[in-house]
C-alpha cells in the first residue's frame, strides 16, 4: 500500500518480480558506487540530477527507485510522488539488501531515457 510519503516501500522479492514484468528501475547512486554493479536493466539517474530529468521517467509501469541502501530512493521516490508520479517504489535496503539477498549485479549500461 502506498504511504503518506506517496510512495510504496518494497522488497527484493518484490523487485525482482516486477523486474521481469518490465518495471522501470532507477539507480539513483553515484558513478563511483554504480561501477561496481547495477541491477540488471537499470538505467543510472544519479541523484542530483533528478529533477532535470524527472521528465525522462516513463510513467506507463511501475517505477523501482533504488541507492546503497534505500535512504536516497527514498528521497527520490518523495520527490517524484510530489510531481505527480503515483508509481513509485523504493527498495527497501536498497542495492545492499539485493546483493545480500543472492541476486547477480550487472554491469552499468548507459541512460536511454
Amino acid at each position: 500500500m502506498f504511504g503518506l510519503s506517496g510512495f510504496k516501500e518494497v522488497d527484493v522479492a518484490y523487485v525482482a518480480e516486477i523486474a521481469t514484468k518490465g518495471a522501470h528501475l532507477i539507480d539513483v547512486r553515484t558513478e563511483a558506487e554504480v561501477a561496481q554493479g547495477v541491477i540488471d536493466g537499470a538505467i543510472h539517474i544519479p541523484l542530483h540530477l533528478l529533477p532535470l530529468r524527472a521528465a525522462d521517467i516513463p510513467q506507463d509501469k511501475p517505477v523501482v527507485i533504488y541507492c546503497r541502501s534505500g535512504a536516497r530512493s527514498a528521497q527520490a521516490c518523495a520527490f517524484m510522488a510530489s510531481k505527480g508520479y503515483n508509481n513509485m517504489h523504493n527498495l527497501a535496503g536498497g542495492i545492499m539488501a539485493w546483493a545480500r539477498s543472492g541476486n547477480a549485479l550487472s554491469q552499468p549500461r548507459q541512460s536511454n531515457i
